[in-house]
């Protein structure tokens, strides 16, 4: 009992302390100190918990939307409705192509779209210039008549052909200057010991156009089977280039006799290299009376133009009447007559 008492009476103070201002006092300030960085920290998560809420719904809200793929992509086998000028379009060139194949004449326009260089289906060159036609014609007549209607409708057929013939000329023009340094890429590639389809292979890697484009040609050509004299026997003939049907010849010779290739090569590439230089000249001096015949050509053209903006009435004389009829027909026949004697004075072959 007495030691209960001692503890008891021990104990006290330690009590009265602890329920006392004295030493509680210094108790609740650490317990404030204590709570506020935990108050602290809450808030600041809660600021970051706001900021980063508010960032993903501006994301979400002004994000591009996914990319969607198009339906031919997602439907392989399925394609997108056509529309009513393109299934016109495709039912014409088709009409177009049953024609051709029936009556055997696209073979003269593919010949003449491969040696301009368009890589265009016949058909579709075909209803293009059918199509310029039609509107040249209908322009021709709400402007002037029936008459001139034709007339345009058929320049647009002569424009056709003489730009043909110009893309054509280029392309070969450019094939004849590009070929004396094919002959010695070729050559050189033959020293270091590749074959010949290799060598050919890596001219039309690195030459120009229209030179890699025929070069490959004839290495597609010759992978599929066919023989590499054929390949450029026709490239030679296709590009009208004496020059190419020159190599094409020296290649066979070497092929049955088995000499250098590359030498024979070199002898060939000079050869084509002064006929070049020639071929400079003679065009230099020929460009004054090449440059007079376009004046003169083109000269009626200008002045029945002229006439036709400051005094149509004069021109209207020639459809209104026979004779006028009689005129313009003769005129044409003289433009032509006259074209030609040009032509001939201005073209040298050698």
């Amino acid at each position: 009992m007495a030691q209960a008492e001692r503890g008891g009476r021990r104990s006290r103070p330690y009590l009265h302390g602890g329920l006392d201002g004295g030493d509680g006092g210094g108790g609740g300030d650490e317990a404030g100190a204590m709570s506020s960085p935990l108050a602290s920290g809450t808030v600041t998560a809660g600021v970051a918990s706001c900021a980063a809420a508010l960032l993903i719904g501006l994301y979400l809200v002004l994000a591009p939307g996914p990319v969607r793929l198009p339906r031919e992509r997602r439907h392989p086998g399925t394609d997108a409705d056509p529309t009513t000028l393109t299934s016109a379009t495709a039912a014409t060139t088709a009409l177009i192509d049953r024609m051709l194949r029936r009556h055997g004449g696209g073979s003269s326009a593919a010949s003449a779209l491969e040696r301009a260089g368009l890589r265009v289906g016949v058909q579709d060159f075909i209803l293009m210039v059918c199509a310029a036609a039609l509107a040249a014609a209908a322009l021709g007549f709400l402007l002037f008549g029936p008459l001139l209607g034709i007339g345009l409708a058929l320049m647009v057929a002569l424009v056709v052909k003489v730009g043909l013939g110009l893309l054509a000329g280029r392309r070969q023009s450019r094939f004849a200057n590009q070929l004396d340094d094919s002959l010695q890429l070729l050559a050189s590639s033959l020293r270091a010991g590749h074959s010949l389809l290799q060598a050919l292979d890596s001219v039309s890697r690195e030459a120009d156009e229209p030179t890699a484009g025929e070069f490959s040609r004839i290495i597609n050509e010759t992978r599929m089977g066919r023989d590499l004299g054929l390949a450029l026997d026709e490239t030679g003939a296709r590009l009208q280039s004496e020059d190419s049907l020159w190599v094409t010849q020296a290649i066979a010779i070497n092929r049955e006799v088995g000499r250098n290739l590359a030498e024979v090569l070199d002898g060939v590439g000079n050869t084509i290299r002064e006929r070049n230089q020639i071929r400079r000249q003679v065009k230099a001096l020929s460009a004054e009376g090449k440059l007079s015949a376009f004046v003169l050509m083109a000269l009626p053209f200008g002045i029945l133009g002229f006439l036709c903006v400051s005094n149509p009435g004069y021109v209207a004389k020639f459809t209104q009447s026979p004779i006028g009829y009689g005129l313009l027909g003769v005129a044409a026949l003289l433009l032509i007559v006259g074209a030609l004697w040009l032509r001939k004075v201005v073209s040298f072959k050698f």
